[in-house]
């Protein structure tokens, strides 16, 4: 049995363990009441980009809207955002604004975010790349140049080796599947956060104005983009916006073993684009541009992920390249 003052010490720590916990669940329980009642889920939601929006029915994937401007000539290109908390097509702006007129642009805004179906499910890869197999057959109906940002690479590959004919070329805007430690959601998150009654309230302090700036800034070499900013807060304020990203942060929609899988697999001509990035690396992408020859990498100095906010001159330049090589070997099996 111990001393008297030994278990009074043990005593006050078991009590002010216990006064803590009280008042980190009182802290959850106010928020939850708050992100309830005082935080607006129904902000108003306009374009992301200055153009057409159009709406088609996927059959993987419901109800998906899209943005496009079909003037100029050539291959179509199509955009795809990535997926984090507060993703939209305005992520893809500075390619299509550069783009369009030039050839067809389309932007497809993903499962889960803008103005596509946000309901809830199970946002899986097979439900991303059937959603994206849909959009080239049923939408683009050519073979197309696709840029991916980050994550929806895998997306974007896993649909160029289902189907083969609908992909031309692919760019991969700092991918996923390349890191030593493969990423599968973030550490200590767990699909119970997608639960009630605290999915909606742990989300909201995701899409914070302060939080919205703090993850872009980690993905910018200058400045944010003042506009992506404010368009990734209302986009993450709408009904349904926070299901896809939950299940992100669970690790729900990446691909196990994607670059032995998917990426090694492929045969479309392959340009990944990257330099530094906050929350990915490239450690293992020397793997696949040793093993096959339709693989190609061009680091954009100087960038943090966004290599077409901060440096869309130079990742300007790259794209044209890697295309203009495609166009002169008159192959999709293989740029050298």
């Amino acid at each position: 049995m111990g001393m008297p003052e030994e278990r009074g010490r043990t005593g006050s720590v078991v009590k002010g363990a216990g006064i803590a916990a009280g008042a980190v669940g009182a802290a959850a329980l106010g928020w939850i009441g708050y992100s309830g009642l005082f935080i607006n889920h129904h902000r108003r939601l306009y374009s992301a980009l200055e153009a057409p929006l159009h709406h088609f029915h996927s059959r993987w994937a419901g109800r998906l809207a899209y943005y496009v401007e079909r003037g100029g000539e050539g291959p179509p290109l199509v955009l795809l955002h990535s997926v984090n908390a507060a993703a939209s097509s305005a992520e893809m702006r500075p390619l299509f604004d550069r783009y369009r007129g030039t050839r067809p642009v389309f932007s497809l805004d993903l499962p889960g975010f803008g103005f596509s179906d946000r309901s809830p499910r199970d946002y899986t890869p097979e439900l991303y790349t059937g959603a994206i197999v849909d959009f080239l057959s049923s939408e683009v109906r050519a073979p197309a140049d696709i840029i991916a940002l980050s994550l929806s690479s895998e997306f974007a590959a896993r649909a160029a080796l289902a189907r083969p004919e609908l992909v031309r070329s692919l760019a991969l805007i700092s991918p996923t599947g390349f890191s030593h430690a493969p990423r599968t959601g973030v550490p200590g998150i767990s699909r119970v956060f997608t639960l009630p009654p605290w999915n909606q309230a742990f989300y909201d302090l995701l899409v914070t104005r302060r939080s919205i700036r703090y993850f872009l800034s980690r993905s910018f070499f200058g400045p944010i983009d003042e506009r992506l900013a404010r368009y990734a807060y209302d986009t993450s304020h709408q009904p349904g916006a926070r299901n896809a990203p939950l299940q992100f942060l669970a690790g729900v929609p990446f691909t196990p073993h994607v670059l032995h899988d998917v990426y090694r697999e492929l045969r479309a001509p392959a340009l990944v684009l990257y330099d530094c990035d906050a929350y990915v690396d490239f450690g293992r992408l020397d793997l696949v541009l040793r093993a096959r020859s339709n693989w190609r990498a061009q680091r954009i100095p100087d960038t943090r992920g966004l290599p077409h906010f901060d440096r869309p001159e130079e990742t300007a330049a790259a794209l044209e390249r890697f295309w203009s090589e495609i166009a002169a070997s008159g192959s999709k099996t293989a740029v050298h």
